[in-house]
């Protein structure tokens, strides 16, 4: 503000001065966070308290079927618990995967990084997968790696990898095959998906299933709300104020339910592939998948194995195929393959 508008008006620097003051208001990316956590749960409660305001007879249909309501509004405070609980829980961060491997406190390394660069290829008819190191003129090789962790890591990748190069240059930890730092929360984040800014945090490793359970219990919560307005709607004439505010919400609500469910749909995609939103749209720019055929996903293990691993926290690291696994699951589908469920 101070580039922009060099010269603060009173009520800047006094509303600035107090919301320094307040911890959880204090850095601007937690103020964000916040503010938009109360933003939507203040239009949850516009949709609901329209109806309880304007319309007499859901009122009345409260009154002679109780259980209705009572079922909508567990519904809804399901909903706003889930997104609370999702907002609030990690994603799994490798600092913290690193602090339970080693036993202790991880230590940052001050390391020059270089980038990774990993490249696949077909040779007759099969996948090849190079590792390319630090040049020889770098005093490149595979590094002797100096904790545990450093030795898990490198077990992770094919031969030949260098440790250097798997150094994040921002949090000087290595990372594991499908981590990516994360600039929004300055945190190295396993499995990154994205970083969701209406919850505030990263969708990771550990908080997809949480995150995936909150838009599906907010899609039957639009889809409930929908029918809900339509029957007012559809119902006896009213004043044109409340008809034009009813159609105004309508429509929020639709573009907001159409939203949820094609989030909801996408994100049941990911997890039946094992895939995250980050591998799919930067395909081409991440090392090790940029030369992976399109159709192959190079970290699923089947739909069974792949939602049990996401539903029962089955948190494990995944490590690089080998060139025979991406042959294989590179191999056209046969009706051998549908009968004995390949894809399961």
């Amino acid at each position: 503000m101070g580039v922009c508008c060099p010269i603060l008006r009173p009520w800047d620097r006094t509303r600035d001065s107090y919301l320094d003051n307040i911890p959880c208001l204090s850095d601007p990316v937690r103020r964000s966070s916040l503010f938009m956590k109360l933003g939507l749960v203040a239009l949850h409660l516009v949709f609901i308290g329209f109806l309880f305001v304007c319309d007499g007879e859901f009122i009345e249909k409260t009154k002679r079927d109780p259980w209705y309501m009572a079922s909508y509004l567990l519904l809804f405070s399901v909903t706003l618990l889930q997104y609370f609980v999702t907002s609030g829980s990690s994603p799994g961060y490798v600092i913290d995967a690193m602090r339970e491997v080693c036993g202790t406190d991880a230590i940052y390394r001050n390391t020059p990084t270089t980038s990774i660069q990993q490249h696949g290829s077909r040779k007759n008819g099969s996948f090849v997968i190079n590792v390319e190191g630090e040049s020889a003129s770098s005093g490149g090789g595979r590094r002797t790696p100096s904790s545990s962790w450093g030795k898990l890591v490198l077990d992770l990748y094919p031969p030949g990898t260098s440790l250097r190069n798997l150094t994040c240059g921002y949090c000087h930890v290595e990372q594991p095959p499908r981590a990516k730092h994360c600039h929004d929360c300055d945190r190295c984040v396993l499995q990154f998906d994205h970083h969701c800014v209406w919850l505030g945090t990263c969708v990771g490793q550990k908080n997809h299933c949480k995150f995936w359970w909150y838009i599906c219990e907010e899609s039957a919560l639009c889809i409930w709300t929908l029918i809900m307005y339509i029957d007012y709607l559809t119902n006896v004439a009213k004043p044109w104020w409340k008809n034009a505010i009813t159609i105004l919400l309508l429509v929020v609500l639709v573009i907001s339910m159409i939203f949820v469910l094609l989030l909801l749909l996408f994100h049941s995609y990911l997890i039946l592939t094992n895939q995250s939103t980050y591998e799919l749209v930067r395909r081409k720019r991440i090392p090790y998948m940029r030369n992976i055929p399109e159709r192959v996903h190079p970290f699923s293990r089947g739909i069974k194995r792949n939602l049990h691993n996401v539903c029962c926290g089955n948190h494990t690291l995944d490590s690089l195929p080998t060139a025979f696994e991406l042959e294989d699951r590179a191999r056209p589908y046969t009706c051998l393959d549908m009968l004995k469920c390949r894809c399961c």
